[in-house]
Order: C-alpha cells, then sequence, then structure tokens
C-alpha cells in the first residue's frame, strides 16, 4: 500500500449542556474566571447509563455513514480512551458488535489526551503494512465519571464526547492522505496528570502542564510539518488537543500560520474531552465546510502521561 487517507469524520454529544453559571453553584468559581483561564463557556455531560461505547458507537455510525462504505467492509477498529470503566472487552469490541463489522482486528489504545492521533497514525501503518484495508479510528471519553466535583481547578475543565474517522488505503498512484506521525512522550512527568486507583478522579498540576505545552508543542507540531513536506504557511485548519484555550492559541501563534488558517477552539463549547477533542473539533469544521477537501490539516495531540502525537492529514 502507498498510504491511506480519511474518507469522513463523524462526532457525537450528550444532549445535556452544563454552563459555567451552573459549575459556580457547585464550587467557588464564576464565569468570567473559567473563561480567563481556559476559555471553557459550556461541556456536555453524559447521561449516567451512557457509556464510552455508546459515544464511540454513535460517531462511528455517522462516520460510517458518511464513507460510502458498509460494516462488511471495515477491517478494524481502534478506540482512544482513557475513560472506560470496563476493562473487557475492550470499547473496539462492543463498538463492532453495535455496527454489525463481522471479524475486524480490535483494539483500544490508552495514551489520553493524544490518543487519537496515535490510533490514526497505528491504523495508518497498519494499512501501510498490507494488514487493513479499511479501518474506523475513534476517540470517546466520559470524563465526567472521574471528575472530582469539588476540586474546583479541574471540575470547570472535562466534558464528554467522542468522534470518528473512517480511514482507508489510498488508490494506485494517488497521494497518501495522512503523513508522517511525530510521536513520543516525557515520562519524566508522567505524575502531573493521572488516573489512579479502582475509583479514581483526575489529578492535575495545571501550571505544569501549561508550561509544558506551550514550550515543547510547538517545535513538535513543526517537525510533522516538515515530515508531511508541508510549509506551516500551508496549513488549512490546526486543530489541536482542546486542553486550553490560552494553549491552543499560544502553540497557533507560534507555528506561524497563515491568516486564513483556522484555528479550532471547540474547546470553548465541548470542554476538554481527552482522546475525543481532536476528532470532535475536526468533525464539526468539515460538518459545517470550514475546511476545503484535501487541505492540509494539522493535528496535535498532547496530554497525560505526558504523551504526544502529531501529523498532517488531508481534510476529506
Amino acid at each position: 500500500m502507498t498510504g491511506s487517507r480519511v474518507l469522513s469524520l463523524g462526532h457525537y454529544q450528550p444532549s445535556r449542556v452544563l454552563t459555567n453559571d451552573e459549575l459556580a453553584q457547585m464550587v467557588d468559581t464564576n464565569d468570567e474566571w473559567i473563561r480567563d483561564r481556559v476559555g471553557i463557556q459550556q461541556r456536555r455531560v453524559a447521561a449516567a447509563d451512557e457509556t464510552v461505547a455508546d459515544m464511540a458507537s454513535a460517531a462511528a455510525e455517522k462516520a460510517l455513514a458518511g464513507s460510502g462504505l458498509s460494516a462488511a467492509d471495515i477491517d478494524m477498529v481502534i478506540v482512544a480512551t482513557c475513560s472506560s470503566v470496563d476493562r473487557c472487552p475492550n470499547v473496539a469490541s462492543r463498538v463492532a458488535a453495535h455496527l454489525g463489522i463481522a471479524a475486524p482486528a480490535a483494539m483500544d489504545i490508552n495514551t489520553a489526551c493524544s490518543g487519537f492521533s496515535y490510533a490514526l497514525a497505528t491504523a495508518d501503518h497498519t494499512i501501510r503494512a498490507g494488514a487493513a484495508r479499511n479501518a474506523i479510528v475513534i476517540g470517546s471519553e466520559k470524563l465526567t465519571d472521574v471528575t472530582d466535583w469539588t476540586d474546583r481547578k479541574t471540575c470547570i475543565l472535562f466534558g464528554d464526547g467522542a468522534g470518528a474517522a473512517v480511514v482507508t488505503a489510498s488508490g494506485a498512484g494517488e497521494t497518501a492522505g495522512i503523513g508522517p506521525v511525530v510521536w513520543g512522550s516525557a515520562p519524566d512527568k508522567k505524575d502531573v496528570l493521572k488516573i489512579e486507583g479502582w475509583r479514581p478522579y483526575i489529578q492535575q498540576e495545571g501550571q505544569a502542564v501549561f508550561r509544558w505545552a506551550t514550550t515543547v508543542i510547538a517545535p513538535l507540531a513543526l517537525q510533522a510539518c516538515e515530515k508531511a513536506g508541508v510549509d506551516p504557511s500551508e496549513i488549512a485548519a490546526f486543530v489541536a488537543h482542546q486542553a486550553n484555550l490560552r494553549i491552543i492559541e499560544a502553540v497557533a501563534r507560534k507555528l506561524k500560520l497563515s491568516e486564513g488558517a483556522i484555528v479550532a477552539r471547540d474547546i470553548v463549547e465541548s470542554g476538554n474531552t481527552s482522546a475525543a477533542s481532536i476528532p470532535l473539533a475536526l468533525s464539526k469544521l468539515v460538518e459545517r465546510r470550514e475546511v476545503p477537501s484535501g487541505a492540509p490539516v494539522l493535528l496535535m495531540g498532547f496530554g497525560g502521561g505526558l504523551t504526544y502525537a502529531g501529523q498532517v492529514i488531508r481534510c476529506p
């Protein structure tokens, strides 16, 4: 195989909206403080009986419907998540069963907020190796299950949702639509964001994450552009992990994108959805037709671990 490309996208968010004003009735905070610190105005909260697999299946169903393929054509399902409470069977198997995919390779990947880019790279490598032809790659999180609603530093950040992409092999003579991945980690900083134990809550050293992200991520994103043979000025959209609006905008400035480049700011209306944030934001941009088909889009995930992964893709 010469490479792979993203064929279609889909996303899902729960119906319940949790505003900053509502949070201000739960903890000592207010709308102005939250917007100023992280840029979030609202986030979505899944129902008590709504699972990571339910949201992943809903997003995948939409992506598959828009791809022109059927369940019989899919031979790989990958789900990026760090918030599924069920350890076995994995979320990917549950999604495959929901969609009626008969015998796919099915795996979950947990690199927290960089998970979707890790999963996308894994699907791309698998297709390039000839071990699969069509894959569904999903980021799905129910972070409200692991949120301490009495902790004013973290409960303002997180929301629930899912985003999915159908990835297919590039045709003969066709340019690959997914560029080489730049990925890695900073294990010495592994403890600045963690979800540990049997009844875990997210714990985060926000300032440490902020300093690391605003220092390290831009050079890595530029490496992803270089590997893809794309100048930053050619990037049509920059879709980073939606962690903090100040981080996103600081990194975007360092990339020196063109004036017309779109910077995804889905965090404003969705909050931090970890592995779901990149496909969720990208799917919305495509749905609104804000990015032309075939245009280069820079994806950059980063988060718990601390892990990172990014690549340039061609917009479906």
